[in-house]
């Protein structure tokens, strides 16, 4: 049996996902904004590396 925690995320799963969809697609729109002629797949790396960086602080953070 599923602990309480699990079938929760599970319910939430859909949700989460499209934040994160949500927030990435606000942050490259602010990249093309500030810089017309940007390299995409690089500015997408470099988001993706950064929103990594922040939930491992977030994750410390939570852990103490």
């Amino acid at each position: 049996m599923a602990r309480i925690e699990q079938v929760e995320l599970e319910q939430q799963r859909h949700d989460i996902q499209a934040d994160l969809r949500n927030l990435v697609e606000k942050y490259r729109a602010i990249f093309d904004w500030d810089v017309p002629e940007i390299n995409q797949e690089l500015a997408d790396k470099l988001l993706l590396t950064e929103m990594h960086k922040s939930l491992d602080e977030i994750e410390k953070m939570l852990a103490r």
